[in-house]
């Protein structure tokens, strides 16, 4: 039976890869700058067609890519340590401590490069994951739902202190940048940070073993020999370092952590070494969808991906949540 179902389950697979490529593909060639075939391969001096493919357009899709993958993963990984469907990064806390710490380390130490300003933000996103968790700990919780209320909460005090000190210090401008999601400003030598947080992926479909059996919670997972607060710190680590990662290269995408990871996780369950390929390759298709929907619709002006999945992602989030809420009827 279970050769079967994983004989079955390859060519799907495949099949949404390749929806994946295509939406690339369509990625690339969607901009102001007219692209085509013709002109990549032409000899004219003034024919700027493959600078262009490879400064920006190859770049921003490979960033969409990476973007899509890991924050969804991480948001299914969040959600099982957490023990509850609606505990992600952009609920929990992580991606407004992730701006703060941006915003420190430029007050302190405005010269710092991108790998300096991510560790940074990575530390201050640990640590606002693992405040959210020790919170956790201490509310017993009646209703699913509490525990993103508590995560809202958490953030919105965050993102409060984060706008008080960027207000005075005329960063302003500097935040709204950090808090939206925008793969305009991408190019090369800008966003290779993000094979990190692909990596970082990989690593979490590795041990995605480890953490299933997390989230059956700490007793059942100590019985099976594994250690429980082990795993979970290593949990914690990932999704704080990606989230800060995506948070300082492309800026924060609303509830992409939160629906992709729902969506597959109620046709695939919660074995993450079966649903991680799937919420990472339906991340990324999502993710490049939403950026092709936000140049077109306005062409040849540009939607930032921030508010495109904004709106979408705030109509799946209300229907997940009504549902949620009809179950517990």
């Amino acid at each position: 039976m279970m050769i079967a179902v994983r004989t079955s389950g390859i060519p799907k697979l495949t099949i949404a890869v390749l929806v994946v490529a295509l939406l690339a593909i369509v990625s690339v060639f969607i901009g102001v700058y007219s692209l085509s075939f013709r002109s990549l391969f032409s000899d004219d001096p003034a024919a700027h067609s493959a600078m262009v493919l490879v400064t920006s357009r190859i770049p921003r899709t490979i960033a969409l890519i990476l973007s899509g993958m890991s924050m969804s993963v991480v948001g299914m990984i969040m959600m099982m340590l957490a023990r509850n469907r609606f505990a992600t990064p952009s609920t929990t806390g992580t991606i407004e401590s992730a701006s703060l710490g941006i915003l420190v380390i430029t007050l302190i130490a405005p010269g710092t490069a991108m790998i300096g300003k991510m560790l940074f933000a990575s530390m201050f996103a640990l640590a606002g994951t693992t405040i959210f968790l020790l919170i956790l700990r201490q509310i017993p919780m009646r209703s699913p739902l509490m525990v993103p209320l508590v995560g809202l909460m958490l953030g919105g005090v965050i993102s409060s202190i984060t706008t008080f000190f960027a207000y005075r210090n005329d960063l302003m401008q500097s935040l709204a940048s950090w808090t939206t999601g925008d793969f305009s400003r991408v190019l090369r030598g800008r966003y290779e940070m993000l094979w990190i947080a692909g990596a970082l992926t990989v690593v979490a479909f590795i041990v995605a073993d480890r953490f299933t059996v997390a989230g059956l919670g700490e007793e059942f997972t100590t019985n099976l020999g594994v250690n429980y607060r082990l795993v979970v710190a290593a949990g914690v680590a990932i999704v704080a370092m990606v989230s800060a990662i995506d948070v300082v290269t492309v800026g924060s995408i609303p509830f992409l952590s939160l629906i992709v990871p729902n969506l597959v996780s109620m046709r695939m369950g919660d074995n993450l070494r079966r649903s991680i390929p799937w919420v990472a390759v339906c991340g990324a298709a999502f993710v490049l969808l939403a950026d092709i929907l936000g140049r077109v619709i306005r062409y040849p002006f540009e939607i930032p991906i921030g508010t495109v999945v904004g709106v979408f992602g705030s109509a799946i989030f209300l229907v997940l949540l009504l549902r949620s809420s009809a179950r517990e009827r």
